[in-house]
């Protein structure tokens, strides 16, 4: 059996951070951008494409998930620590997969050009600006939240690998053997 996650499911965890990471740095520096600038639109753009990879790399990190065994905690954990475990890692795969595609929808039935990667998006031919504000209202209130709740997984890693001394953080770290 496995101590460590795959390499690719390594590489796709990591890949994710960063693209979180780039996707929250980007609307929050589009904040401090007038409207008028070309930078705002660029962060805007990038914002757009980032949140979009990372639904990409997460319906990926499902579809990978599922071909490799989990590997094991050492030493193994209260079983309601791995239903814990299992509830958060599954908030997680649904925030990440949820978040962007109301992101895209609210762009969608805003009926506004609109592009990932350069790349113009469709719109509907159907307007509905009361529907496009209620769906990016949600879209910013989760992904608020996640502020959290990637701070919690984030304490968790840390508290398995420096309180109770697991291999719960080196089982996803590149290169560290156990």
């Amino acid at each position: 059996m496995r101590v460590k996650y795959s390499p690719i499911q390594i590489a796709i965890h990591w890949l994710i951070f960063l693209l979180v990471v780039a996707t929250y740095a980007t609307i929050e520096l589009k904040g401090f951008i007038p409207k008028s600038l070309p930078q705002h639109a660029l962060l805007t753009v990038l914002h757009y494409s980032f949140g979009a990879s990372v639904l990409l790399m997460m319906s990926t990190r499902v579809f990978v998930r599922l071909m490799y065994v989990t590997p094991g905690i050492t030493p193994k954990p209260p079983h309601w620590q791995d239903i814990a475990a299992h509830i958060m890692h599954g908030i997680i795969y649904i925030f990440f997969i949820v978040v962007p595609i109301m992101g895209i929808l609210s762009m969608y039935f805003k009926g506004t050009e609109w592009a990932l990667f350069g790349v113009k998006m469709p719109v509907t031919y159907d307007p509905n600006l009361l529907l496009s504000k209620k769906i990016k209202s949600i879209h910013e209130l989760i992904a608020n939240t996640g502020y959290y709740l990637i701070g919690l997984h984030a304490a968790a890693a840390l508290f398995h690998h420096y309180y109770l001394k697991d291999n719960t953080l080196l089982r996803m770290m590149p290169g560290k053997r156990l």
